[in-house]
């Protein structure tokens, strides 16, 4: 028998329990990992509590997670016992000790990078990845608005962002985490909700706004997003923290010639060869210092209610994963 987090009900974190749970065994094309690190992301917070409510109950939380493979099913050639493995899957079920994992959702993990890193990391970076190279391509000679930059993507693309010599301006949501922001690459950081916010934009850009916008909060910076931009600009929607969009005019964008898109990684990384480029990128990434190594705190998987009150906590502890 292997062990999991099995959510019954939403609710607060201690609806987290750990049960008892068939190990399965793979089929075709499918591999049985004993997994090692297992990411906690804010999304499964919406999940727990009932925000999202994407998982079945009774169900087992959680999209991604880093292992060692135990057995192979048939018609498995590109992966052996004993490769250290990690994915990312649509589907939940990674808060457990075992899974079972179809092998195109998986990449081998080099030896140069712990399990832990790409285990709470890797969704983010490749996430980045998606947007400066696949929905956009950002130039050096870009400027770009980065929304919610000290969170776990935002900290990711402004690093990775100035690595490439592009001016990045960040937004965070207090004062207090302005010089943190710039810890992180920004050149500028803006707090979102500050009256001059779209005047700074515009000082800091002589003018012309910015090239693109990254927006994950939503609801709360999407009308100064649209006001920052600038003519031909793009506005890369990726994330709703603060809400939903309201419905906009298309006359917004006419204004300014403008594009906004609303990506999905699942998506990009649905064709094989393509996720696999995007997965070197990554590796890359993080082998050329583009991305620096986090702070991790680990928890064990029994405690996984503790790892998700540390996340809802926001008083930081680095990036959070579950260790079996």
């Amino acid at each position: 028998m292997g062990k999991a987090i099995v959510l019954r009900k939403y609710g607060n974190s201690d609806q987290l329990k750990l049960e008892d749970v068939e190990i399965k065994k793979p089929s075709e094309d499918e591999l049985l990992l004993k997994q090692t690190a297992i990411a906690v992301h804010f999304h499964d917070i919406y999940v727990r509590t009932g925000l999202y409510k994407t998982l079945s109950l009774p169900g087992i939380p959680g999209l991604e997670a880093v292992g060692v493979v135990e057995e192979i099913g048939e018609g498995v050639s590109d992966f052996f016992p004993g490769d250290r493995v990690g994915y990312i899957d649509r589907n939940y079920g990674a808060y457990a000790t075992h899974r079972v994992v179809n092998k195109k959702l998986c990449f081998k993990v080099p030896d140069f990078i712990s399990d832990e890193i790409i285990a709470t990391n890797f969704s983010r970076a490749i996430t980045v990845q998606m947007l400066m190279e696949m929905v956009t391509q950002v130039r050096a000679s870009d400027t770009i608005l980065i929304t919610a930059v000290t969170g776990g993507v935002g900290k990711i693309f402004a690093q990775w962002a100035k690595s490439l010599g592009v001016q990045v301006i960040g937004t965070v949501g207090s004062k207090e985490k302005l010089a943190l922001g710039k810890s992180f690459g920004c050149d500028y950081t803006l707090t979102y909700d500050q009256p001059d916010f779209i005047d700074e934009i515009f000082d800091i850009t002589n003018g012309k706004g910015v090239d693109k916008v990254f927006d994950s909060v939503g609801k709360d910076t999407f009308e100064n997003s649209l006001k920052s931009v600038s003519i031909c600009g793009h506005i890369i929607n990726f994330g709703q923290s603060s809400g939903p969009i309201d419905p906009i005019q298309m006359s917004l964008l006419a204004a300014k010639s403008l594009t906004i898109s609303r990506p999905i990684i699942f998506d990009y990384i649905s064709e094989r060869e393509t996720y696999i480029k995007m997965v070197q990128s990554v590796f890359n990434a993080f082998k050329n210092g583009n991305i620096k190594t986090p702070t991790l705190t680990p928890y064990s998987l029994k405690d996984a209610y503790l790892a998700h009150d540390m996340l809802e906590s926001r008083k930081g502890g680095g990036s959070v994963f579950l260790k079996t």
